[in-house]
């Protein structure tokens, strides 16, 4: 979509503003350096990200939250990176339910593919964020496993750009991990229509 300059200009600050928290700033990369590799082309230099989150719902909530559009939208909006789907030009929140298919978050500043969906279980993904290289994707990981009446959310993301893991391991937090915990919390059974209505004084039981 074409957009005006003022409207351009002003969806690019918004995303710079967002990337310190979400990880992705330009600095990181460039104090990261490249990472050197041996003769054989092997580095030992990559980093990566291991983060293990426990939630108070079942494995099928978590699980919806992270793969549904208009859950991790409200997720979304939960955090600061509301202010990317508000911008002019700003991309609508939309998650693929199929393996193989693309999502879009945060005002399109995240895009990527689904590459492994199973239910309640696990979601694969190839990640990567607006301010990267054309063609760079890492891979982010989520396994779900029952902890009592909880979930244990076992992340690992790796394949990003040198110098950034601190920057996203922190965005993983502030960005999903405190607003899905607020959005669960949130959520709550509802009593249909009918179903029941409080008893009022003066009425036969």
């Amino acid at each position: 979509m074409n957009l005006a300059a003022a409207s351009r200009r002003d969806f690019a600050l918004r995303c710079m503003a967002l990337s310190s928290g979400l990880g992705l700033t330009a600095s990181a990369r460039a104090a990261g350096g490249e990472a050197e590799a041996n003769e054989d082309g092997v580095s030992h230099a990559s980093e990566a990200i291991h983060q293990e989150i426990l939630f108070k719902a079942s494995r099928q909530r978590v699980y919806r939250a992270l793969t549904d559009t208009a859950q991790f939208d409200r997720i979304t909006r939960l955090s600061d990176g509301m202010r990317l789907l508000s911008a002019p030009g700003a991309a609508p929140t939309q998650i693929s339910p199929g393996a193989g298919g693309s999502f879009t978050l945060f005002g399109g500043y995240i895009t990527g593919v689904q590459v492994e969906l199973v239910s309640g279980e696990r979601i694969v993904q190839a990640w990567r964020a607006g301010g990267w290289n054309a063609g760079e994707y890492s891979i982010a990981r989520f396994a779900l496993s029952d902890e009592g009446p909880a979930t244990r959310l076992v992340f690992d993301h790796q394949g990003f750009p040198q110098g950034q893991a601190a920057h996203l391991a922190r965005g993983w937090y502030t960005h999903y991990w405190e607003p899905i915990e607020k959005f669960l919390a949130l959520e709550t059974p509802r009593v249909a229509v009918g179903q029941q209505r409080p008893f009022r004084s003066g009425e036969k039981s």
